[in-house]
């Protein structure tokens, strides 16, 4: 068929079909089984820093720094990857992805230097897993949905944490029972069995399948290739700094950044082993967060339908402020019921912010909504790469974590009254207020 042929054939209205489960819940299940499987290597750097300190005898400083590029790649690749997807197509970039992932986790099985940490893990799958990132669940919510955005942006994100639950007890398990090594090599492999299903299933656009989106009144056209995927990227960015939502959005996001990937997912694990708590059962704690986060990201998304998203990030923001001050108080060798309360209420609060930050950035930038909730996804990567490096560093410096709790906390209420500065329109535009 040539292009031409195929461009027409796309352009055609649907057909009428008895199917009653509309394909964009197919697509959208798809996509959860894809971030659920590149989870493994989120789950990995927390674990990963008492094992490679013993083994290299490389400061918790120098790991976090490893860390820190990750996490900021991750957030900085994640605009261009939404480009790139409109230009060659999800199914495309999120196989390469995987595979680039892979690669950089089986590598440093070989490592004996931490330059070799930093460009395995830092710059491998800090590239691979940006274009996994939460860019990918707006590209597939914007494209197949139109109704029901907000309870499916909150059912994609919350896969990652569904992920987490998953590979954090097994790879603990494996380091505490084998070594990091062999969990270095599961997360390659849980990477690369993701991308059959992702070639096979994963369609781009309702059009190629002769759909409306979900929701939608009427047919809509694929359009064509998006030429300069990595020039629109800045050309987007260009215009959304020049507004006060974006500023504001940034700021918030990367706070929440900060106080979790930064924070809590790669510090909390060596900081409650400081406290004499056995690493699996301070990785099990960490998976229970990934529980309630499945249930507080879904539940978020359903309040972002009905509620105004700029209370939700406050009263969200606000609350994980409070939590994280008393943590240092909850830290003990063993697991008691403040600890478990905080565990709950943390995995409730932990990415519930994405769907109402997602629907400020659809509302404010229309089209380019999800390359600009990549930028806004970027600051958040930024703030948890500096948090990953300074817990480190804070470590090293004080012998405790006690200070990067209290500035964290300390952070997130500032996030919280800056997402109230963020007001609405008459004309259902954003403004700073």
């Amino acid at each position: 068929m040539t292009q031409t042929t195929e461009a027409a054939a796309v352009q055609q209205p649907p057909k009428p079909t008895r199917a009653r489960v509309h394909r964009a819940w197919f697509v959208a299940a798809v996509t959860f089984v894809t971030i659920i499987g590149a989870a493994a290597f989120r789950s990995v750097p927390g674990l990963l820093i008492d094992p490679l300190h013993a083994e290299f005898d490389w400061s918790r400083g120098t790991i976090g720094a490893a860390v820190s590029v990750n996490l900021a790649l991750y957030g900085l690749t994640a605009p261009f990857a939404a480009a790139l997807m409109d230009r060659f197509g999800i199914r495309r970039v999120v196989a390469v992805a995987l595979t680039v992932i892979a690669a950089g986790s089986w590598l440093t099985v070989w490592m004996t230097a931490a330059w070799q940490l930093m460009l395995c893990w830092g710059l491998l799958v800090g590239l691979g897993s940006g274009s996994m990132a939460l860019a990918f669940a707006a590209t597939v919510t914007n494209r197949w949905f139109t109704a029901r955005r907000g309870l499916v942006s909150g059912i994609l994100t919350a896969a990652s944490a569904s992920g987490q639950l998953i590979f954090l007890p097994l790879l603990s398990w494996i380091i505490d029972r084998y070594d990091w090594r062999p969990a270095a090599v599961t997360v390659a492999l849980a990477a690369l069995a993701v991308v059959p299903f992702v070639w096979l299933l994963l369609h781009d656009h309702p059009a190629d399948v002769g759909q409306k989106p979900y929701g939608a009144a009427e047919f809509v056209p694929k359009s064509p290739p998006v030429p300069g995927a990595a020039r629109r990227a800045v050309t987007v960015l260009l215009s959304a700094v020049r507004t006060g939502p974006f500023w504001l959005l940034a700021g918030t996001f990367a706070i929440c950044g900060a106080s979790t990937n930064g924070l809590i997912q790669t510090h909390f694990i060596p900081a409650a082993h400081d406290q004499h708590m056995p690493v699996q059962a301070a990785a099990s704690l960490l998976a229970v967060i990934g529980v309630f986060d499945v249930v507080g990201t879904i539940a978020s998304g359903w309040f972002t339908d009905r509620f105004e998203p700029r209370r939700l990030l406050a009263v969200y923001y606000a609350l994980r402020g409070m939590s994280l001050m008393f943590l240092p108080l909850l830290l003990g060798p063993a697991v008691h019921p403040p600890m478990i309360f905080f565990i709950v209420f943390y995995g409730l609060d932990w990415v519930a912010t994405v769907p109402p930050t997602l629907a400020l950035c659809r509302e404010q930038y229309g089209e380019d909504s999800a390359i600009v909730f990549g930028w806004v996804l970027a600051s958040h990567q930024v703030g948890a790469a500096v948090v990953a490096f300074l817990g480190g560093v804070a470590r090293d410096a004080f012998g405790s974590y006690d200070v990067v709790w209290y500035a964290s906390g300390a952070l997130c209420a500032a996030a919280a009254l800056m997402a109230l500065v963020i007001r609405r329109r008459a004309g259902g535009e954003l403004a700073v207020a």
